[in-house]
This record gives structure tokens, sequence and C-alpha cells, in this order.
């Protein structure tokens, strides 16, 4: 057999398997990472996507208003509540007057017991300042009524001070016999207008 038909056949075996090898590559398919398979077949389940996201954005934003907007109005009824009930503290602690016997400014033990009462509303409410009125009957000159008023607001003051409040939040003033709550020209109308009456500023 010649030489070049030998070499034809060598070459022949080899490139055949060669080709052979080379098709079955190129038949073999790119397989999807394992990892991107799991993302975007099961976790697409559990991931929210993007979209989803920006579709839960606005639910989530007017969600956290209304929680504001419930915050606030609780606070606002809160308010509203600790200053309605100290209005109505107010007025029991002003509507109360301690009263006095005929030309005294000594405190009676029921006088002491509305002034203690008093004491505990002005712990209470630590800022407020009041102003205690003395009054007197229209009996006696003015200048002498004057004089009693004003020893009568600064009887009630010294017992709340010895109670422990501070007398930078007691004012006194005496209107003697200018301001009768009873304008009546009797012991009825006298007795009621011997008194010490309390004002909140």
């Amino acid at each position: 057999m010649p030489v070049k038909l030998r070499f034809r056949r060598l070459a022949l075996l080899l490139v055949i398997p060669a080709l052979i090898l080379g098709a079955s590559c190129a038949k073999k398919t790119i397989q999807p990472d394992a990892g991107e398979g799991i993302y975007s077949d099961q976790g697409a389940g559990q991931l929210p996507s993007h979209r989803e996201r920006v579709r839960r954005q606005p639910a989530d934003e007017e969600r956290l208003r209304q929680q504001r907007e419930d915050r606030l109005r609780e606070d606002e009824l809160r308010t509203e509540a600790a200053r309605r009930e100290m209005l109505t503290d107010q007025s029991r602690l002003e509507e109360s007057d301690i009263y006095f016997s005929f030309d005294s400014a000594a405190l009676s033990p029921q006088a002491q017991n509305i002034l203690r009462q008093k004491a505990e509303w002005l712990r209470q409410y630590s800022n407020a300042i009041v102003v205690i009125e003395g009054h007197c009957d229209e009996r006696g000159t003015n200048e002498y009524n004057l004089a009693l008023g004003d020893r009568r607001a600064q009887s009630a003051k010294n017992f709340l001070m010895n109670l422990g409040i501070p007398a930078s939040r007691l004012i006194t003033i005496s209107y003697g016999e200018e301001r009768p709550v009873n304008p009546g020209h009797n012991e009825m109308a006298w007795a009621q207008n011997r008194r010490a009456h309390f004002v909140v500023q």
C-alpha cells in the first residue's frame, strides 16, 4: 500500500473521533445556576419584588400617618380632660369661702378644714397663684373695715403657708365692705359678708 494512502487513512482515523467529540460538546446546553433557579422560582414567593415594595409603600405610609393622628388625638383628649378637671376643681376652690365672726380675723375649725382642702388643690396645681380677698359687713368705718379685711386675708394666707404653700403663690387684698355678697342689712347678710374669698389668677 502506498505511503500516501496510509497517511490519509491514519488522518481520517484521528479526525473522525475529534469531530464526534466536538459535536457532542456542542449539543450541551448551559444549565442555569442553582442559586438563580431558587431565587427566580422559589425566592419570588419569599422576597418582595421591587414592584411589590413600591406598591406596598403608600399603604404603609398611610398606616403610619393614621397611627400618628390617633396618638395626637389621644393626647388632645387627655389634655382636654385634664383641663376640664382643673377648671372643675378651680370652681370648687373659688366657690368655697371661709367665714369669720363679727369683728374677728380668727379662723374657725370649719374655716381651717376648708383651707386644708385648698392647700391640697394648690399642691396639685403647683403653678397656680391665688388671690385671697378679705371682706367685711357694712358695720364700722371704711378705714376700719379695710384693715379688718386685710387681717382676715392675712390670717388665711398664714394658715396656708404653715401647710407648706409658698408665700409667692398667695396674694392678699382687702375690699372691706365694698363688695358684699349679700346686699341685705340684717344679721344673715352680715354673716355672709364677713368672709375671705379665693380667686385663681
